[in-house]
């Protein structure tokens, strides 16, 4: 089982949240997935990308707050 991608937006040096999130769903292989971590709540990123980039991913928040927010990335299986 491959490990699980974690996309940490929260250090001093990171690139913007939508940036990263941008730059692991381009690289996501069909039927992986990613945990974006935050220090805020990331909701409205994930209805941008509901919205821009419609059925490219799925997203599922398994931890939500109030220090830490978790939100999981899911790519479709091919075929």
């Amino acid at each position: 089982t491959p490990v699980e991608q974690i996309v940490d937006t929260r250090g001093p040096d990171a690139d913007s949240c939508m940036n990263l999130t941008n730059a692991a769903v381009d690289a996501l292989a069909p039927g992986a997935s990613f945990v974006l971590v935050a220090d805020h709540d990331p909701i409205g990123l994930c209805y941008m990308l509901d919205a821009e980039r419609p059925g490219v991913v799925s997203w599922q928040p398994p931890e939500q707050g109030p220090a830490v927010w978790r939100v999981r990335f899911s790519k479709p299986a091919a075929g």
